[in-house]
C-alpha cells in the first residue's frame, strides 16, 4: 500500500506545507491522511489529496480562519459556498487594508507634524472680525473637537491668522471641520493657537449680540472682546497636526443636494449598529452612494457587488446599472456635520469607499467638513 501513497515528508515537499503543519491540520480535523500505520503511527496520503494540500497551503498563506478553511475543503459544501467564504475573506482583507491606510495617513501627518508642525507664533496678533461671521465659523467646527485624553492637542479648535483670513480647524481623527472668516488686522502678523473647547464655548456666548469682535492670539493667552464683554484664557500648549495633508482631496464624484434631501436619504437608509471605534458606544452606520450620473442614494452595504448601484436595497440607491461609489459613515456624525453647516444647499464629494466624504456649502470653499469612512463588519459566512 505504501508504494502507492505519499509519506508525510513527500506531501509536505510537494504541497508547500511543513510536516508540522500537516500534523496540526490532521489534529484539527481539517486535512488528514488517507491511512495511518497502526504500528508506527506514520501518516500516508493518497495521490488525489495533493490538490487539496496545495489549496490548503495557499489558504493558509492568506490567513483564512481555520473554520473557513474546513468549509472550503469540505467538498460536500459545494463550490458556491466555498467561493462565498473566499470572497468574504477578501473583503475583510481589503477593509483591513483600508483601516491601515487611514491610520498610516494619520501617522504620516503626525510625522510631518514633528518636521513641520503648525507654528504657534509667540508674538501677539490682534484682529477685528464680524461677530456673526465668527459665530458661524465656530458653529461650523465645534462638533468635530476631539475628546480623547491621549490626543490632548485635539481637545480644542485651532485658530490660524494668515493675512486677512482667520481659519478655524477641529478634528477628532474621525471627522475634520474647517471654517474661515475675514478679519481686519489691527496689530501683528501671522499667528496660531489651539483654543480649548471651554474657552471656545465661552467666546461663542459673547458673540450673540452681533457687531464687531476683537480677537487677540499668538501669545500664551487667547482673548476675545465683544459687546462690552471680554473673555480670555490659556491656549493649549501642544503642536497641532498638519491638517493640510488631510484636506487635499481628489473627488471622483460630486453631487449637489439639499439638507432636506440628505436627511430623507438617511431616514430611509437601511442602517446597522456597530460599536464606535473611539468610545465603544453603539452607533448607526449608513452607506451612502453617489452614482456616475449624480444620483444620491443609500443601501445596507451587505451585497457582494458593493461597488455598483445595483446592490442598493433602500430604494434610493443610484440608477440601476450605473456604477456608484459608496462609503459607510457614522449616521449621527453626518447629521452633526449638516447641522453645523447651517445651510440648506449642500455639495457632497467622494473619492472612493476608503476616502473621506466631504460636505461643503456652495460658494464657501473655505468652510467644509470631512467624515472618515467606516469599516463594515462582514455578515456571517453562509
Amino acid at each position: 500500500m505504501e508504494s502507492d501513497m505519499r509519506s508525510i515528508g513527500e506531501m509536505a515537499r510537494d504541497s508547500g506545507l511543513t510536516v508540522s503543519a500537516l500534523r496540526y491540520y490532521d489534529g484539527a480535523d481539517v486535512f488528514g491522511p488517507a491511512w495511518v500505520d497502526p504500528q508506527t503511527g506514520y501518516r500516508w496520503y493518497e495521490q488525489g489529496q495533493l490538490a487539496d494540500a496545495r489549496l490548503l497551503s495557499r489558504l493558509r498563506r492568506v490567513g483564512l480562519p481555520l473554520a473557513d478553511i474546513r468549509l472550503v475543503l469540505d467538498r460536500s459544501a459545494g463550490s458556491a459556498a466555498a467561493h462565498r467564504v473566499v470572497d468574504a475573506h477578501l473583503r475583510r482583507l481589503e477593509n483591513g487594508l483600508a483601516d491601515a491606510r487611514r491610520e498610516l495617513s494619520f501617522i504620516r501627518a503626525l510625522l510631518d507634524q514633528r518636521e513641520n508642525p503648525v507654528e504657534h507664533h509667540r508674538t501677539e496678533t490682534r484682529v477685528t472680525v464680524d461677530a456673526a461671521a465668527l459665530a458661524a465659523a465656530l458653529d461650523a467646527v465645534r462638533f468635530a473637537v476631539g475628546g480623547d485624553p491621549e490626543q490632548p492637542a485635539l481637545a480644542g479648535v485651532l485658530f490660524e491668522i494668515e493675512g486677512e483670513l482667520l481659519r478655524l480647524v477641529a478634528t477628532d481623527r474621525y471627522r475634520l471641520a474647517v471654517a474661515e472668516a475675514a478679519v481686519a488686522v489691527a496689530d501683528g502678523g501671522p499667528a496660531a493657537a489651539i483654543v480649548p473647547a471651554a474657552l471656545v464655548d465661552g467666546a461663542r456666548a459673547l458673540l450673540a449680540g452681533g457687531g464687531r469682535a476683537e480677537l487677540t492670539l499668538g501669545g500664551a493667552t487667547v482673548a476675545l472682546a465683544a459687546g462690552g464683554h471680554r473673555i480670555e484664557g490659556a491656549a493649549l500648549d501642544h503642536d497641532y497636526p498638519d491638517y493640510r495633508r488631510l484636506v487635499r482631496l481628489e473627488p471622483a464624484r460630486r453631487v449637489e443636494t439639499t439638507t432636506t434631501a440628505l436627511r430623507q436619504v438617511l431616514a430611509d437608509a437601511a442602517t446597522r449598529r456597530m460599536p464606535r471605534t473611539q468610545d465603544g458606544v453603539d452607533c448607526e452606520i449608513a452607506v451612502l452612494s453617489i452614482a456616475e450620473d449624480g444620483t444620491l442614494g443609500a443601501d445596507d452595504g451587505r451585497t457582494p457587488d458593493a461597488g455598483t448601484a445595483e446592490g442598493g436595497a433602500a430604494g434610493t440607491a443610484g440608477t440601476a446599472g450605473v456604477a456608484a461609489l459608496r462609503v459607510a459613515v457614522d449616521r449621527e456624525f453626518l447629521l452633526d456635520a449638516i447641522r453645523a453647516g447651517a445651510s440648506e444647499q449642500l455639495v457632497l464629494e467622494l473619492g472612493g469607499p476608503i476616502a473621506p466624504l466631504a460636505i461643503r456649502t456652495p460658494g464657501s470653499n473655505g468652510t467644509f467638513s470631512l467624515l472618515m469612512p467606516v469599516r463594515l463588519t462582514e455578515p456571517a459566512s453562509a
